[in-house]
């Protein structure tokens, strides 16, 4: 199961967040919107959520914008998710109750299983480490 649009979006803005967060920084998010080619009233009703769910706070005035309210280390991209998407939904078998689809609804629930473990073990900062390591080797590859 991919990211919806929301979720993706989101998570691409609190890496870019997570970037300013050691500084202090604060960013605006107009500035996010278009280093990344995101809709910034999009945007701006994802970084409302989160902020919502307490893992950014918001800053007013000319200078404000968003900042994470954690260390990147200390947010799991399943809480994340929980925030944008809230709780994951199974579809509904209905009255298919052969063995095969039971079998296939099973192999579903793995499936979510497997995904909201991966989740729970993946944090903002190892993500902002990929991204680095991406990075870098681009910056290598034109040397």
């Amino acid at each position: 199961m991919p990211f919806s649009a929301k979720t993706e979006y989101g998570l691409v803005a609190l890496i870019e967040l997570a970037g300013q967060f050691q500084s202090g920084g604060v960013m605006q998010v107009g500035e996010i919107a278009s280093r990344q080619g995101i809709p910034d009233r999009y945007l701006e009703q994802m970084l409302t959520s989160l902020r919502r769910g307490g893992i950014l706070r918001s800053i007013r005035g000319p200078k404000g914008g968003y900042q994470l309210m954690r260390p990147p280390a200390e947010i799991l991209v399943s809480e994340v998710v929980q925030v944008l998407e809230g709780e994951p939904q199974l579809r509904d078998g209905g009255t298919r109750e052969t063995p095969e689809f039971q079998v296939l609804h099973a192999l579903a629930g793995d499936l979510q299983t497997a995904r909201l473990a991966l989740l729970e073990a993946t944090s903002l900062e190892q993500l902002i480490e990929r991204r680095d390591a991406l990075l870098q080797a681009q910056a290598m590859y034109f040397i």
